[in-house]
C-alpha cells in the first residue's frame, strides 16, 4: 500500500525532506514576530544616520532615503563644547562598567559557592536576608546607599559607581540556584585527590558556572552602561561624568541637536546588543537549567 505524503516535500539526493503545513505557518509566525520585536532596535539604527529634514519631517518615515554621518558630528561638536572631550565620557563610561562586571561576576560566585557548598553559620539566615533584600527597590537604597559611599570618602571617585552595583541580591540568588546543582561528591573527589578550595572553585566551579555568570554579565552591563542616577548622585566633577550624563546634556538644545540624540541614543544601545549577542546561548543554557522562565 502506497503512502499518502503530507505538506511539502523536497528531494534531497535519494530521500525527502518533509515540511508539515503546520510547521510552515509556524516558522512563518515567528519570522513575523522576530521582524515585530526587531523593529524599534532598526528604528533607532535607521534614525541616527538620517539628515536634518528627515527627522523633522511629518508624518515621519521609518527608512533614511539620504543617509548622513552629519549626526555624529553634531554629537562630537555639542558634547565636545564642555571643557571635558567627548572621549574622556566614554572612557569613564567604559571603566567603570568594565570593572564592575568583573567584580560583580567574581563576588557573586564566590559567594553563592561558599553559601551553597560549605558549611557555614546562619546561611540560612543569611540567605533569607538577601532573598528579603530582593522585595525592596532601588529607589529605597538610595539614601543609606549614599550614606555608605560618603561615610567610606568615595564621592567623587570612581569606587562610588562600581561598589553598590558590585553585590547585588539578585545577582547573588541567580549564582547560588545555579550553583546548587553542582553535584557534591564532585567536590568530594575533589578534595580528597587534594585540591585546595581555591582550586576547586577555579577548575570546577567557576566553569560549571559560566551560564550563569554570562546571564550576570549581560544584566549587570546594561545597568552600569545605561546608569544616569548614579553619576548625579556621587559625582560632581565634570571630568568624572559618564557617557549617559553627557548625552542627556545635550537634550537641551532644542531641535537643532535632535541629530545629535539619535547618534548619541545609538552609541548608548549598541554594546547592550554587541553584549547580548555574544552572551544570548549561555543566557537560554541559564533559563533552562535553573528553570527561570
Amino acid at each position: 500500500m502506497a503512502m499518502v505524503r503530507k505538506g511539502l516535500h523536497i528531494k534531497m539526493g535519494k530521500s525527502y525532506l518533509q515540511i508539515s503545513t503546520s510547521r510552515v505557518l509556524l516558522y512563518i509566525f515567528i519570522t513575523a514576530l522576530v521582524c515585530f520585536t526587531a523593529m524599534p532596535l532598526i528604528y533607532v539604527v535607521v534614525t541616527a544616520f538620517k539628515p536634518i529634514d528627515e527627522l523633522l519631517k511629518f508624518p515621519p518615515q521609518f527608512f533614511v532615503r539620504k543617509p548622513t554621518m552629519q549626526n555624529f558630528n553634531d554629537l562630537i561638536v555639542a558634547v565636545g563644547s564642555t571643557s571635558v572631550p567627548f572621549l574622556r565620557n566614554i572612557a569613564n563610561s567604559v571603566f567603570t562598567t568594565v570593572v564592575t562586571v568583573f567584580l560583580a561576576v567574581f563576588v557573586s560566585s564566590l559567594g553563592a559557592y561558599s553559601m551553597a557548598k560549605m558549611d557555614l553559620p546562619l546561611k540560612k539566615q543569611i540567605f533569607s536576608v538577601i532573598v528579603a533584600a530582593l522585595m525592596f527597590p532601588g529607589e529605597v537604597t538610595t539614601i543609606p546607599n549614599y550614606l555608605i559611599v560618603d561615610g567610606l570618602g568615595m564621592i567623587n571617585t570612581y569606587w562610588a559607581l562600581i561598589i553598590p552595583k558590585v553585590a547585588g541580591a539578585f545577582n547573588f540568588f541567580l549564582m547560588k540556584q545555579f550553583c546548587e546543582q553542582i553535584p557534591t561528591s564532585l567536590l568530594e573527589a575533589a578534595r580528597i585527590d587534594g585540591a585546595t578550595e581555591l582550586k576547586i572553585f577555579t577548575r570546577i566551579v567557576f566553569p560549571f558556572l559560566s551560564p550563569a555568570w554570562a546571564t550576570l554579565i549581560v544584566f549587570t552591563f546594561t545597568s552600569c552602561w545605561n546608569d544616569s542616577s548614579g553619576p548625579l548622585i556621587y559625582i560632581t566633577n565634570e571630568a568624572m561624568r559618564t557617557l549617559p550624563i553627557a548625552i542627556s546634556s545635550i537634550s537641551t538644545g532644542g531641535l537643532a541637536r535632535q541629530g545629535a540624540m539619535t547618534a548619541g541614543t545609538l552609541i548608548m544601545t549598541a554594546p547592550t546588543i554587541i553584549i547580548y549577542t555574544l552572551m544570548q546561548r549561555r543566557v537560554i543554557e541559564t533559563m533552562a537549567h535553573t528553570g527561570i522562565k
